[in-house]
């Protein structure tokens, strides 16, 4: 039996995983463009180094915004040139997005990074506390990908 209960739980998730984001988020943006990029920029820049390209319909699926909205945000990525716009030779009414050369750069830039701040922060737990984390937040991204 669980001798926590469950609201309690809760309540402390709550308080403990935007300060967990925010102290991974402020990082990476100070190490990565002193601003330059906003978050949801970012997001669309995972979200093309992952599919390689895809329509904006798709993006602002991905960012749960409407389509003129993510079409805002990637003009700006067009503007910095980490993006470029790529036609559909078999229909030119379909326009998907995909990165540069020097969006690529910035994104494994990036990974890499992180990847070194995860390390130093992991580092400082037990083998046995970072697979138990791994295996739960493995399961969550499973419910949550089965809820929608």
């Amino acid at each position: 039996m669980d001798s926590r209960p469950l609201t309690d739980f809760a309540e402390s998730i709550v308080e403990v995983i935007p300060e967990v984001a925010r102290g991974f988020w402020k990082w990476e943006i100070k190490e990565l463009t002193s601003g330059a990029i906003t978050p949801p920029q970012f997001f669309i820049m995972i979200y093309l180094h992952k599919m390689g390209q895809a329509r904006m319909t798709d993006i602002a699926r991905y960012l749960f915004v409407t389509t003129a909205a993510s079409t805002g945000i990637v003009e700006r990525l067009v503007k910095g040139g980490y993006v470029e716009r790529v036609y559909d030779p078999a229909d030119r009414r379909i326009i998907k997005v995909k990165l540069t050369g020097k969006g690529l750069m910035m994104v494994k830039k990036t990974i890499g990074h992180k990847i070194d701040r995860i390390k130093e922060i992991f580092g400082k737990l037990s083998g046995t506390d970072r697979e138990a984390y791994l295996r739960i937040l493995t399961n969550i991204k499973d419910i949550l990908a089965q809820e929608q």
